[in-house]
């Protein structure tokens, strides 16, 4: 096959930060080329060198055999690139088809013609399987549905380079499998597709070859079906891997948390929790399974405090903390990992080390009457950096420049270190590559072997079923049913997930 993009001698700096070493890498034509690596080793700053979002520091960038000088993400759109950036590059006040649009020419300028722009998008949307009104404003919809936007951005731009982000990070199973086939669709008509992930029986599933980088540089490059899980796995971290983690039987104690009868509204004013009941004891893992959008951040917002129930009764250790405020909460030595780590996960502008201590800022030992100990706030970043492994020269510079992996290991330890007696842990490893996400779960391991009582909410089926004790699902803000993972196979739940099934007996544990 023909070559489309070729990288040769690729490198990126930031202060005190080698991102890209000498990266070379070559996309043919029609192959869906997989890119692997840890949070950090360079996968999305070497894509956003190729789509013009940063300048290499040293290298050459050809497309279809000639050098190209690539200054701004419009001239690689102009070469025909598209790409799904991991964190969304929409607008939330305009339409879909307003932001699909954005930035392009319209052939009756300077008038729009919206209403012919809403109908391709609708009728691409029906091809593949990525079905999303396109009058809609993009801020009322879920988290799937805007990825959904994100790839219909690129297809309507007809691009021949489609480089993918983490594309499934925010999509159901089934959703997933309608992505690849449409990716796999896309190849045999000749479009190049380069496929950034972290898990790797995607990139068994649908990719041709498959290129690993460490540390900003190429340590493995072959064909899919010439390696095998197990290989990719220890390329990308430089060490063996457990794909699965062996998990102790559970040692329920106390009921630390109650929800009963909880119902809230969501941010539209709509039902988002209906009637919600359950129960999670100390030294249990409790996880939420569902399609995103179906109430699970109300679930998690409403018992940390960040927003208000219409009714019900939610208990912490005994203590009634329906609508109390959130410092009330936090002093039940509770502790929570918002879905959105860089929304409402930490403060982006502020140093790593602010950003560990922030719950906890005000008391001794890093404030003194009223006075803030640096002394101790840099000694506690420096142990919680080192102990739970953030790649990071130095704690004080802002947690923004950190990668995404890297910054929910600075949430992660911040909630994690004051072992709480409740922790819930919304999508704790959205986007995170294998290692990352295996060194998130043997913490969250730890912290339910210590005694801790864990709401786990994910989209991630698999991470569900790895962690979970029992298993409740979640449908339009319902409970369909809560089982003992032993007792939950994957179609049950998925029947669950899609409202075709409900328990028997409504919300009564297995």
């Amino acid at each position: 096959m023909p070559e489309l993009l070729r990288l040769e001698k690729i490198q990126k700096t930031f202060p005190g930060v080698l991102a890209n070493d000498n990266v070379d890498l070559t996309i043919q034509r029609g192959e869906i080329h997989a890119l692997l690596g840890e949070n950090g080793s360079g996968k999305t700053t070497l894509m956003n060198c190729v789509f013009g979002v940063y300048r290499p520091t040293r290298g050459q960038i050809y497309w279809k055999g000639q050098p190209m000088e690539i200054h701004q993400a419009h001239d690689a759109i102009a070469l025909g690139m598209g790409m799904v950036h991991q964190h969304f590059m929409l607008i939330p006040q305009l339409t879909v088809a307003e932001n699909v649009i954005l930035g392009l020419k319209s052939p009756r300028e300077p008038f729009l013609n919206l209403e012919a722009v809403a109908r391709q998008i609708f009728e691409t949307g029906q091809r593949f399987h990525l079905n999303v009104d396109p009058h809609a404003p993009v801020w009322s919809l879920p988290v799937g549905a805007q990825q959904r936007v994100e790839i219909l951005k690129v297809l309507y731009r007809q691009a021949e380079l489609l480089i993918l982000d983490e594309p499934t990070a925010v999509l159901t199973p089934g959703e997933v499998e309608e992505l690849f086939a449409v990716l796999k669709e896309l190849a045999r008509a000749g479009l190049s597709i380069i496929f950034i992930t972290h898990k790797l029986e995607e990139v068994m599933a649908i990719c041709d070859q498959v290129t690993v980088l460490r540390n900003g540089r190429v340590v493995a490059s072959s064909p899919v079906d010439q390696t095998t899980p197990q290989d990719l796995a220890r390329s990308m971290v430089g060490r063996e891997v457990a794909l699965n983690l062996q998990k102790p039987p559970a040692q329920p104690g106390e009921v630390v948390l109650s929800v009963q009868n909880l119902r809230a509204l969501g941010s539209r004013g709509l039902p988002a929790l209906n009637n919600i009941s359950f129960e999670i004891r100390a030294g249990e893992i409790l996880g939420i399974a569902g399609v995103d959008g179906n109430g699970q951040t109300e679930l998690g917002d409403v018992i940390a405090g960040l927003r208000r129930a219409a009714s019900g009764r939610v208990t912490i250790a005994g203590q009634d903390t329906l609508n109390r405020p959130p410092r009330e909460i936090l002093d039940l030595n509770f502790a929570y990992i918002p879905p959105d780590r860089q929304r409402t996960g930490l403060l982006m502008e502020l140093p790593i080390a602010e950003n560990l201590v922030a719950k906890t800022i005000t008391r001794p030992p890093f404030s003194r009457r009223g006075f803030l100990q640096q002394a101790e706030i840099n000694r506690f970043a420096a142990q919680a950096v080192s102990e739970y492994e953030i790649k990071t020269p130095q704690a004080s510079l802002p947690v923004r420049l950190l990668s995404g992996g890297n910054q929910q290991k600075v949430v992660l330890a911040r909630e994690v270190s004051r072992r709480p007696r409740l922790l819930i842990a919304s999508q704790p490893t959205r986007g995170l590559d294998i290692g990352a996400s295996e060194y998130v779960h043997r913490q969250m391991l730890a912290a339910r072997a210590a005694g801790a009582a864990i709401l786990l909410i994910s989209t991630d089926l698999e991470e569900i079923l790895s962690l979970s004790d029992r298993i409740a699902v979640l449908y339009e803000g319902q409970i369909m049913g809560i089982l003992a993972t032993a007792d939950a196979p994957i179609h049950k739940i998925g029947e669950m997930m899609a409202g075709v099934f409900r328990q028997p007996g409504g919300q009564i544990a297995a």
